[in-house]
């Protein structure tokens, strides 16, 4: 890239600015983001050259301002109203990036046939990537067929404008916001000045209109939102849609909300006829044994704001001379070893020598510290082929000397274990009925301070399920 005489270089994510153009902003990292800096100087003396005019509606006291037109409107799509804090807001602009081939756009294409059942204005769903005749195949085949719903296949940001003109609708739907170019801005359609130039028109557009927005983002291969980070300041809510391939299950997670709770999820499932939303998940995380299996135990994981009743597994398998294997699946591989370590330690059991398994079911992926002590008994059930009882629920953080430390959100936790009939529950010292003055209905609740003590009461559990 050659320097012009006087030019100055700015990043065009981050702002800094270095001496001469570089590939990569030595600030913020982003490849390409480092342009020529256009117009004349910046800083004070550049704001006491603008003239002062009057606004095109005078400042109010805000009691006087009426808050109707931001109410939030559902869009018929239970677990998406979820986490947007009960639907989208007129004029608000949604930004749902995930992985390809996730179920961003089947996802997507059910909400606005939702929105178009309801009858109140017409949506709008405009592919850049796909044509119209494949999206038609999938609206058919998930029975998203409205005549409210119109459908277009643009690339274009002036003929989306167009779109809008000419239908009038309440509800626009881009797939994606990287395949749409602006007329008039350099660079190439995904990239970082085309991106931001695309997304600061529709932010205009839908405030000046009141028109609900959902924008489709890519995400880079660290799992991160593709495109500039002001892209995630621009837009009122961003949420990740996470799921893996091999499972059905798909939860779409806040990441910042302006209008609600930003660490809400929602759960789908994904299957041959489309995607469905799942208000009672927990189901899918447990198995049902007909005989007691030892290696198994219950724990209560918080997505968000949502308990979730998850099963731990663990299998102890053969001695192994040297580093014995030590694999996970939905589980933190550091805090597996690190449980393994304190059973040793702290409670005698021998497995520097054995290979060691562990996952969750049900692909939910638990790395927060609350499984340690599921995690902790369900090994040493395995060690000892002794199975867990099967109404037994474990919740708490493991320390290196063998201590339950105390988690949060114990009342809803417990509260969720005992309402899919769970009747003994083993938490950390501070999160029992005293502490808390909740008492879950029907269901035993035992404090335990170290990993010893909640052994011997799992262990005494097993033996008065057997005898009941």
């Amino acid at each position: 890239m050659t320097k012009s005489k006087g030019a100055i270089y700015q990043c065009d994510v981050c702002g800094h600015r270095p001496p001469k153009w570089m590939g990569r902003c030595p600030e913020c990292g982003e490849w390409g983001s480092v342009i020529e800096a256009v117009g004349g100087p910046t800083g004070p003396v550049a704001l006491r050259a603008v003239p002062s005019r009057a606004p095109l509606e005078p400042a109010r006291p805000i009691a006087q301002i009426s808050a109707a037109p931001a109410k939030a409107r559902p869009t018929g799509v239970g677990e998406f109203d979820r986490v947007l804090g009960g639907g989208i807001v007129p004029g608000g602009v949604v930004l749902l990036a995930g992985e390809p081939g996730v179920g961003k756009s089947t996802l997507l294409l059910d909400v606005a046939q939702q929105w178009a059942l309801q009858g109140e204005s017409p949506s709008l769903v405009i592919s850049g990537e796909e044509s119209v005749s494949q999206v038609r195949l999938r609206a058919e085949r998930i029975g998203a067929l409205h005549e409210r719903l119109y459908l277009a296949a643009e690339t274009d940001l002036s003929a989306v404008l167009g779109h809008l003109d000419a239908v009038k609708p309440g509800l626009l739907i881009l797939d994606s916001v990287q395949t749409v170019s602006a007329p008039g801005t350099d660079g190439v359609a995904g990239g970082v000045t085309q991106v931001r130039a695309v997304t600061a028109a529709l932010v205009a557009i839908a405030k000046e209109r009141g028109l609900a927005t959902v924008l489709v983002g890519h995400v880079t291969k660290d799992g991160n939102v593709a495109g500039p980070r002001v892209l995630e300041h621009l837009v009122d809510v961003v949420l990740n849609f996470e799921g893996d391939k091999h499972s059905s299950l798909r939860m779409v997670r806040g990441l910042k909300n302006r209008f609600g709770a930003a660490d809400e999820v929602g759960c789908f499932e994904m299957h041959e006829g489309g995607i469905t939303s799942l208000p009672d998940p927990s189901g899918l995380f447990l198995t049902r044994y007909a005989d007691a299996v030892s290696g198994t135990c219950v724990s209560v994981a918080m997505e968000g704001r949502r308990a979730l009743v998850t099963e731990v597994q663990a299998l102890i398998g053969a001695q192994m001379p040297g580093s014995p294997r030590r694999t996970v699946s939905g589980l933190d591989s550091a805090r597996l070893a690190m449980v393994l370590a304190v059973l040793q330690r702290r409670a005698g059991i021998q497995l520097h020598d054995r290979e060691v398994y562990a996952a969750t079911v049900g692909g939910l992926r638990v790395t927060e510290p609350a499984a340690d002590l599921a995690l902790a008994l369900a090994a040493a059930s395995a060690a000892h082929e002794l199975p867990m009882p099967p109404d037994l629920v474990a919740i708490g953080e493991v320390g290196l000397t063998g201590e339950v430390r105390r988690i949060g959100a114990a009342p809803r936790r417990l509260a969720e274990a005992a309402r899919l009939g769970f009747r003994f529950a083993l938490v950390p010292p501070g999160c029992g009925p005293a502490a808390t003055g909740v008492t879950p209905p029907g269901m035993r609740i035992l404090e335990v301070g170290d990993v010893r003590t909640a052994l011997h009461y799992a262990a005494k559990a097993t033996s008065e399920s057997d005898d009941g």
